[in-house]
């Protein structure tokens, strides 16, 4: 017997997280600053009191747009009424799961995933902050490996990872192509890890791409997360969180899964959500389809940390009940027809640019920051300083590239998830803004 007078290891010392000093080692984790950048626009509300302003920094449709319709909003009140306030499982709800799959997703029992490979999350960034730990633990079982992702990334795949234990890798990219993967390179990422003593726990694809917009064939998809298992990999994540906001098909998880063994789909995850096809950024609900060994895993430290809110759950059931494609036109609809006026200006204008699907446009500005510069050198060195001059003194918000790395350094990410007039509005203040700068 052990006296309560001596302290006691709730586990057995041989499962003792080891003592390392590689936390003080740390680089500070930055707050983002997609969240302060409209707040210049103020400043040009002071010096043009009553002047049209325009957002195109943020894409929030909950904001920009009208937002999660009414009737769902009530729907799932109806459903927490029901349901009431008690605990829920660190997943959500069996009938959540069951949504997902059979509502949503309409995944066939073929596919041998169902409600158990489900899990609810609390938004995207609590479904990836989850994902990249289960990756670490049951990939190579290290802190410290690698999350690979594009060579501009969102900024949250750059600090989410590093916050839980894992580095960032940004992978070679040619800016003229977008910044793609290929296989080669996700083959080259694994070698260089190899020569740091790491290995590349995650991959992770996005699709629609944030920041760019990029879209990525179904085939490419395949292609680039067949390449990264094969080479070792331990997981691909597919970020398929804007696939709704198109003007072609969503993906089909039935078709998908099928291109991938058994084996192979113990490895790959998928992540989806309300958050931008349904302008639900303040509900918070997201979930993740991966092999149930995962799900187990992540529901059992779920339960010692984030569960999601019912009503976050029930809003997206009553989307999923009324029908998905219906639920989420309000969002889909206008960013669609602004996604082809704004595809309509950009070419008329001259401006390098990506603009495949989902809510944003990659520009580049290059030639207006190399304007402010003067032959000593002096001036602007990135789009930080540009995003600024376009809120506070031509009412324009846009999101500078250097905020995603330094490789978007001459860059901007405008968001259209806005009535087309709202969009031709930005666009047009825009080029003012630039173009001013050439005077």
């Amino acid at each position: 017997m052990i006296s309560n007078t001596t302290p006691v290891l709730a586990v057995d010392e041989k499962y003792l997280v080891p003592v390392s000093d590689h936390l003080k080692q740390m680089m500070d984790i930055p707050p983002s600053r997609m969240f302060l950048i409209n707040k210049s626009l103020k400043v040009y509300l002071e010096k043009n009191a009553g002047a049209k302003i325009f957002d195109a920094s943020q894409g929030d449709g909950g904001a920009s747009l009208p937002g999660t319709p009414k009737p769902i909003l009530e729907r799932a009140l109806q459903l927490q009424l029901e349901h009431g306030t008690a605990y829920d499982m660190p997943f959500g709800t069996d009938a959540y799961r069951k949504a997902v799959i059979e509502q949503y997703w309409k995944l066939d029992s073929a596919s041998g995933w169902g409600p158990a490979n489900v899990l609810g999350t609390a938004g995207g960034r609590d479904a990836l902050n989850k994902a990249y730990q289960a990756m670490l633990a049951l990939g190579y079982g290290r802190q410290g490996d690698l999350i690979m992702v594009s060579r501009v990334p969102w900024i949250s795949y750059n600090w989410g990872p590093y916050g839980v234990g894992a580095n960032v890798l940004w992978t070679p990219g040619d800016p003229a192509q977008g910044w793609a993967y290929s296989e080669d390179a996700i083959r080259e990422s694994v070698k260089f890890a190899e020569s740091k003593g790491r290995k590349i726990a995650g991959l992770v694809i996005t699709n629609p791409d944030n920041p760019t917009g990029m879209t990525i064939a179904v085939e490419k998809q395949v292609s680039l997360a067949k390449a990264a298992l094969e080479a070792g990999v331990a997981f691909v994540l597919f970020d398929w969180m804007y696939h709704y906001v198109t003007d072609e098909s969503p993906m089909d998880l039935n078709s998908f899964l099928k291109n991938f063994t058994p084996e192979e789909r113990k490895r790959i995850m998928f992540l989806d959500g309300i958050t931008k096809s349904l302008g639900g950024s303040n509900v918070r609900n997201c979930h993740l389809i991966a092999d149930e060994a995962v799900i187990k895993f992540i529901t059992a430290r779920a339960s010692h940390g984030v569960i999601p809110s019912f009503f976050s759950l029930a809003v997206a059931m009553a989307a999923y009940e009324m029908g998905f494609n219906e639920a989420a036109k309000t969002i889909i609809e206008p960013t669609n027809a602004s996604r082809v006026a704004l595809k309509k200006l950009l070419g008329e204008s001259g401006l390098q640019h990506i603009i495949g699907k989902g809510y944003y446009a990659f520009m580049n500005v290059g030639e207006f920051i190399k304007a402010t510069q003067s032959p000593s050198g002096e001036g602007w060195t990135d789009t930080e300083q540009l995003g600024q001059y376009l809120a506070e003194n031509h009412g324009i918000a846009v999101v500078p590239g250097a905020f995603f790395s330094p490789f978007g350094g001459d860059w901007i990410r405008f968001s259209y998830a806005t009535p087309v007039e709202r969009t031709e509005g930005a666009f047009k203040r825009l080029l003012e803004g630039l173009n001013a700068l050439k005077k």
